[in-house]
């Protein structure tokens, strides 16, 4: 028997209260009327109402379903979701991972940054949310209420530090979890979304499914963004061959047969010379691996509208 108390955190002050991993396991969390509190769940959860909190720090694990904040004012948080909502807030700072399209309500001065976190059971977490960390669309805010010449939101620093907003657990109990928020060791990796880009040149690189889609995936986001080449986005998602026609051209009958593995993990660099960086380092560390990979700084442009145009429909955006 499922208690309520167990998954609600209610009218508390000045309080640092948490769950720890797998003491959620799933289930929906309530937390409302908090002021001055510092609230940890290193769990997954189904979703998450939270209601009339102000002056909060709040970290939210993998959540299947929508995270919906109401009536909120000046929180600083780190949270991975499905959806992402907020209705009647001021002044919220967000750390997102969003697998659809954030929605901001009757909101001002929301600032968004791109989720960044570590602790050893994050991935499996988010595998048990139904989450892939690739699909994050953490900077691509829909605004339901814009006010004619006002900005509703914006973007965080880009150099903005996960623990100057939400501070590592200072409660025994919490301290157990060992977390890291280098952005180096996160679990999502760290785009720049829709910030202005520093070059005209970007790469499309595709891994296609097979045991080490995600470590190959993360190998070459650490070696591009080690040769100073920006991740832009990243999108995991399946593809038929009608859609490798579309958006790999003339050399899509080579990847179509990998196809049916699953889904495939695109990755968009940007960074003059990122096309040929990006070559080079495929055929020197995955020489085995079949990649498709931008053949020219002129063709490139058009394989990233391709693939995320595609990727945008497939995921309803």
């Amino acid at each position: 028997q499922v208690d309520p108390k167990d998954y609600t955190f209610s009218g508390l002050k000045d309080e640092t209260v948490g769950r720890l991993p797998g003491k959620v396991a799933g289930q929906q969390f309530i937390i409302q009327d908090c002021e001055n509190c510092s609230i940890y769940i290193f769990d997954h959860s189904a979703t998450i109402t939270i209601d009339d909190c102000v002056n909060c720090r709040i970290f939210l694990g993998p959540i299947k379903g929508s995270v919906f904040f109401r009536d909120c004012k000046d929180c600083k948080c780190v949270v991975a979701c499905q959806q992402f909502r907020t209705r009647d807030c001021r002044k919220l700072e967000v750390f997102l991972c969003c697998a659809t399209q954030p929605i901001i309500e009757s909101s001002t001065g929301m600032k968004f940054g791109c989720f960044q976190y570590y602790y050893p059971e994050l991935a499996l977490q988010f595998k048990d949310a139904g989450l892939s960390i690739f699909n994050n669309t953490w900077s691509n805010i829909h605004d339901f209420t814009p006010v004619s010449g006002e900005n509703n939101w914006g973007l965080l620093p880009e150099n903005a530090v996960v623990q100057d907003y939400v501070p590592l657990p200072s409660c025994e109990e919490l301290k157990a979890v060992r977390i890291s928020t280098d952005a180096m060791r996160s679990i999502i990796p760290v785009t720049r979304g829709q910030r202005q880009k520093s070059s005209d040149e970007s790469c499309l690189a595709v891994f296609f499914a097979g045991d080490y889609t995600t470590a190959n995936a993360r190998k070459l986001i650490d070696e591009m963004t080690g040769k100073g080449f920006q991740l832009v986005q990243t999108k995991e998602v399946s593809m038929k061959a009608e859609d490798a026609h579309r958006v790999f051209q003339q050399c899509a009958s080579e990847f179509i047969p990998l196809l049916e593995k699953g889904p495939v993990v695109a990755l968009e660099f940007n960074g003059d010379g990122a096309v040929e960086g990006c070559q080079s380092t495929i055929n020197e560390v995955f020489s085995g691996t079949k990649v498709f990979v931008s053949e020219s700084k002129a063709s490139a442009p058009q394989d990233v509208d391709n693939f995320y145009n595609f990727a945008d429909m497939q995921m309803g955006m």
